[in-house]
């Protein structure tokens, strides 16, 4: 798939004072002084980059940046100081953004080439790999601007930002290479992720989506996309997906990516089942959405576009471990033939589901999917979707909700959150919560009390995991930035693949 705008992220050992870039990248803390090589470029530059501290026109702090000019004294056409904040507090989130900031500011300013020596700020508190990576993926969301339908650039930005993470000591440099070639393709990933989020419903409908699966993956020998239609899905009775899409003249469909690793998978390692919502338009069906803000519904794809993405990152990594990715697309209409308030639906498990919302369409689609995931004894079932609004009353725009029935599924999916930077929050999903998913006239209803949404939710889909460990992540609130930030600007955020990567890849690392 075609970068919107093409990055490319590479390692180079070099000494600072000679690294031949338009902008070099150095972070500064806000408490502290900087170490021995930003130290050497400080005297290169006469004395700089201490001054704008004294001066306390650069202090550090988080969001912060300062731009100095080499003006032939060093290698670089510019220097830029990006501000890191406390160092007590520093994480990897704290170097992929600042990373990301510069790659954003760099496009606005038409530089075609930076040098990013950040992680030197950090010295050895942080994983070198860890750092690499962080940085690599960084520089990818920062770059990311979304305007593949402008006819014409107001500020004729480039197509194309050349990325060094630079270092002068070699050990250092070897050590920080795993990692950057890792966020390469991570980043890449949420990339993609990000414009397939950002098209729009007429452009991307679950057809289209299939069709984009299939481009994305071709010539990858160990993922295996199969497409179920709709007479496939009539054929193996997936009345959930079927009834939501049924008010359509796009028909559903059920997009199921098998991941077989070339190399055998570790003995002891599970077969892992990633179930992401795409409805690529929901305009609530007959219980209709008001119109204020509906535009943002093409965004309620995210879960399938974040689950379709990661596995072509576990591909490229080579992760050896058997993945199941299943994502479940229809677009949620109005007509004659929408299913209905009242309806009674049959699901793919057998389970009977009376409708009283067709607004809460996200849960029959995945439930279809994730009795699929079930009935081919996956071991563990992740489902990842912009699901309630109430998870996001609950939560804000922060963190997604998480919800499972395992304890060391939920501090996995934590590691890997708190590593990743896609943060999560563990809420119930209990009996209470299931009871009142029940119907009198069905096996469950598919909403419950107005509390607790996101609960009653997630209670709902866990009728139908069976014995797999699973968790849910609902991302509502996570799908989108509506307004610029660190990691670009506004529009999809590819929230998940980061996060569903790092799990498998500790997964298979054994953490």
């Amino acid at each position: 798939m075609k970068q919107i705008i093409e990055v490319g992220v590479k390692t180079r050992k070099v000494e600072l004072a000679e690294c031949k870039t338009d902008m070099l990248v150095v972070g500064r803390f806000s408490n502290g002084g900087p170490d021995e090589v930003i130290q050497a470029l400080d005297k290169k530059l006469g004395g700089r980059i201490d001054r704008l501290a004294k001066l306390g026109d650069f202090t550090g702090k988080p969001k912060t940046y300062a731009i100095l000019y080499g003006e032939g004294e060093i290698a670089a056409d510019r220097v830029m100081l990006i501000g890191l904040g406390e160092q007590k507090k520093a994480t990897l989130e704290t170097l992929r953004k600042a990373a990301a900031a510069a790659a954003g500011r760099a496009v606005d300013m038409r530089v075609k080439r930076i040098a990013l020596a950040l992680h030197r700020a950090f010295g050895d508190s942080l994983d070198a790999a860890a750092m690499g990576r962080a940085m690599a993926e960084g520089a990818y969301l920062g770059s990311y601007r979304y305007d593949e339908f402008v006819t014409a650039s107001e500020n004729g930005r480039l197509g194309s930002l050349d990325v060094q993470i630079v270092d002068p000591d070699a050990s250092r440099m070897k050590s920080l290479a795993p990692g950057v070639a890792a966020g390469r393709i991570v980043g890449r990933a949420q990339t993609d992720a990000r414009t397939i989020a950002n098209r729009p419903a007429n452009v991307i409908n679950p057809a289209v989506l299939a069709k984009t699966a299939q481009d994305m993956l071709r010539g990858i020998k160990t993922v295996r996309c199969t497409v179920f239609d709709e007479k496939k899905l009539q054929a193996n009775r997936m009345g959930g997906i079927l009834a939501v899409g049924s008010g359509s003249r796009n028909k559903p469909r059920l997009i199921v990516l098998k991941y077989t690793p070339a190399q055998k998978p570790a003995k002891g390692l599970p077969t892992v089942a990633l179930v992401g919502k795409a409805v690529t338009f929901d305009s609530g069906g007959i219980s209709i959405k008001p119109a204020q803000d509906m535009d943002q519904m093409k965004f309620d794809k995210t879960g399938g576009v974040a689950v379709l993405t990661t596995i072509k990152a576990i591909a490229e990594l080579r992760l050896p471990i058997n993945v199941l990715g299943l994502i479940p697309a229809a677009e949620n209409l109005p007509s004659g033939s929408s299913y209905r308030p009242g309806d009674i639906v049959t699901t793919y498990s057998g389970k009977t589901v009376e409708i009283l919302n067709t607004d809460a369409e996200g849960r029959m689609i995945l439930c279809d999917a994730i009795a699929y995931a079930a009935q081919r004894k996956c071991d563990v079932i992740i489902d990842i979707a912009t699901l309630t609004g109430a998870c996001m009353v609950a939560l804000g725009t922060y963190k997604a909700g998480l919800m499972s029935n395992n304890d060391d599924l939920v501090e996995r999916l934590r590691k890997a959150a708190e590593e990743s930077g896609e943060s999560l929050w563990h809420l119930p999903a209990g009996d209470e919560y299931a009871e009142e998913m029940k119907s009198k006239i069905a096996d469950l209803k598919n909403t419950g009390s107005r509390w607790g949404g996101a609960c009653t939710a997630a209670a709902f889909l866990q009728q139908f995991v069976g014995e797999a460990k699973w968790a849910h992540l609902d991302i509502a609130g996570m799908d989108v930035f509506l307004k610029p930030t660190e990691y670009g600007c506004v529009g999809g955020t590819g929230f998940g693949v980061r996060l569903l990567t790092t799990y498998l890849m500790n997964l298979v690392e054994g953490k």
